[in-house]
């Protein structure tokens, strides 16, 4: 044992989960910290003569690490579906069954995902879920935050009760086998369904106390269902060209109120009873931004065209027809004193000046039924525009039109959906049968959204979390530093030592609650294979049965909820909902000490200890 090196080893780990829960510093900054305290410590500190001493590659192979190269991928492969708006049609299916009780349909998708943990390993079917909650989130105008950790939580809990629930089961039960002890598929789903109730019960009534109201992630401009002013031209081959109106309205054009059509110039207004829409129509509509997204990505609405001579030969995106890849929304407000007020949208050539289009226009006062070209801006008018990301970011320098940085965001490419989802289908039915690691699935799945154009190589590279890769890294080095040091196995020598003597109970109870708290701070995977051949050894010296102590370290290594780099799943969680360190412990301790009093007074009685 390097006792130097190893306390030295316990300072940092401490230094680090304190500095984490403080918040002082950025998650990056610590992390970066942390490792460089640990290369300090190992390259200047001389270390004994051993078979395995701690040298520097070992301390940096956690940025190499499967699980960080696991959770990144995904990470793509959820922008794609994002991107796409691929989820949509299961999150409404999903959303109508919780009805209009936001608390329903969180009740519904977290029992969802628990249940299908239990027979699918609980990491892909987080991964499954996140891009729903997402979605759902969006629709219904909360927080995907207040469902998202809670879904991470309710994933381990339903792995809990069968073998093939997580790798970590999968894993104590292979180490047990080496020992002559056999665990079977639902030798542990009696009080692994105990637990997983409780808990549940816990993340639905008592997590949302303690997490408090959360905010509502985005700036999409959408809230309070604002109204933007639009016009739509219908040309041959259009997806409105022939629609019919159905009871003097336009089904097709959801969540849409026509205000006019403009038919060779002159205005039809409604109600609009038996009209087909033909080439050469322009559609006057009002609608909320997200409306307007949705009927752009669809075809529904279209980009306005140019007249020739506003064309610029020296940009390449004036001859932008549709909405392709990258192609952005973003709002501009028109500021006091704007060159551009008091001219129509047509005459102020706002994309030939910035090469922008103008798709909407809101103001306080009264929307007209006029053609929207025609409309003269005012100070204070909030525009939509949309181009590529070049186009909007020309938008930043201007005091005309004053650019609100937090509403930019993409246009979902619908037509690429399919394609999204098929992908995400084949990388979910390999990884949950085992027919390909899930690591090898993840990359091909990142790579196969790049190459069918679901995503841009800039929109992967922006999905990247670059938290959760410093965290995972300096969380790893810690870990193989208090395994190599010979601290790991001190924390577990000295709890065997200090637990000489007591009953049965007393030492199935202590040896759950280091192991649960080791599986935070060590991977649950490292923890399960340190303390199964303890559990088994206790089990044997003590003749009582050795079944109850190995389900002991299954339950206790999956109770990784106080950190984000506990499990894979808390780490997919941590970009999409917005969470920080503190989150993970103030919600996840209590979860922990519950299952740890719960097991102490089931176990026993169960198996008649």
């Amino acid at each position: 044992m390097d006792t130097i090196h190893m306390w030295l080893t316990f300072v940092v780990i401490t230094c680090t989960i304190l500095a984490f829960a403080a918040e002082k510093w950025s998650i990056e900054g610590v992390s970066l910290a942390t490792i460089v305290a640990l290369l300090a410590i190992f390259v200047f500190i001389p270390q004994p003569e051993r078979l395995n001493p701690v040298e520097v590659p070992d301390l940096l192979m956690g940025f190499a690490n499967p699980a960080l190269i696991t959770v990144l991928a995904l990470l793509v492969i959820g922008q794609a579906l994002f991107n796409t708006d691929a989820l949509e049609a299961p999150a409404r299916f999903l959303s109508k069954l919780g009805g209009s009780n936001v608390k329903r349909t969180a009740f519904i998708l977290l029992l969802a995902a628990g249940v299908t943990s239990a027979f699918l390993n609980n990491t892909p079917v987080i991964v499954m879920f996140i891009p729903i909650v997402v979605a759902i989130a969006a629709q219904r105008n909360f927080s995907a935050s207040t469902i998202l950790l809670p879904l991470s939580y309710v994933g381990i809990l339903g792995g809990m009760t069968t073998l093939i629930g997580s790798s970590t089961n999968l894993l104590v039960a292979g180490v047990a086998q080496r020992y002559g002890e056999e665990i079977g598929f639902f030798d542990f789903t009696m009080p692994g369904l105990v637990l997983a109730s409780v808990g549940f019960v816990y993340i639905l009534f008592i997590m949302p106390l303690i997490l408090g109201d959360r905010k509502t992630g985005g700036a999409t401009g959408d809230a309070g269902g604002r109204q933007f002013l639009a016009q739509i031209n219908v040309t041959e081959g259009h997806g409105l060209h022939g629609v019919h109106s159905v009871a003097g309205l336009f089904p097709v054009l959801e969540g849409i109120t026509v205000r006019s059509i403009y038919r060779d110039g002159t205005p039809i207004l409604p109600p609009f009873e038996d009209i087909t829409l033909d080439a050469g129509d322009i559609i006057v509509v009002a609608a909320t931004r997200r409306a307007l997204t949705r009927a752009l990505s669809e075809g529904a609405a279209s980009l306005p065209e140019m007249r020739q001579e506003d064309i610029d030969p020296l940009r390449t995106t004036d001859t932008l027809k549709k909405v392709r890849n990258e192609f952005m929304l973003a709002e501009a407000v028109v500021a006091p004193g704007s060159r551009f007020a008091g001219r129509t949208i047509e005459a102020s050539r706002i994309r030939a000046t910035f090469g922008t289009m103008v798709l909407g226009v809101q103001r306080r006062s009264a929307m007209s039924r006029g053609l929207m070209r025609q409309t003269r801006l005012e100070p204070g008018d909030t525009l939509l525009v949309g181009g590529l990301p070049n186009d909007i970011e020309a938008l930043r320098a201007s005091r005309e039109l004053l650019l609100l940085e937090r509403s930019m965001a993409e246009v979902p490419l619908r037509d690429k959906a399919r394609r999204a989802i098929l992908i995400f289908a084949v990388i979910i039915i390999a990884a949950s049968t085992g027919m390909v690691p899930i690591v090898a699935a993840a990359l091909m799945g990142a790579y196969g959204v790049i190459v069918s154009g679901c995503l841009s190589i800039r929109q992967a590279a922006n999905s990247f979390d670059r938290q959760i890769f410093m965290m995972v890294g300096a969380s790893l080095a810690a870990a193989v530093a208090m395994e190599r040091t010979g601290g790991a196995h001190f924390i577990a020598q000295s709890v065997v030592n200090a637990m000489d003597g007591q009953s049965p109970n007393v030492i199935l109870s202590v040896l759950f609650l280091v192991t649960a708290i080791l599986t935070n701070v060590l991977s649950n995977n490292a923890t399960a294979v340190l303390f199964t051949p303890i559990a088994i050894g206790i089990a044997k010296s003590l003749n009582v049965p050795v079944e109850p102590f190995i389900v002991c370290i299954i339950f206790a290594a999956n109770c990784s909820f106080a950190t984000p780099v506990g499990y894979q799943t808390n780490l997919l969680v941590l970009g999409p909902g917005r969470y920080r360190f503190s989150d993970y412990l103030k919600s996840g301790i209590p979860l922990l000490l519950l299952m740890w009093v719960v097991f102490t007074l089931f176990a026993p009685v169960w198996y008649g200890l």
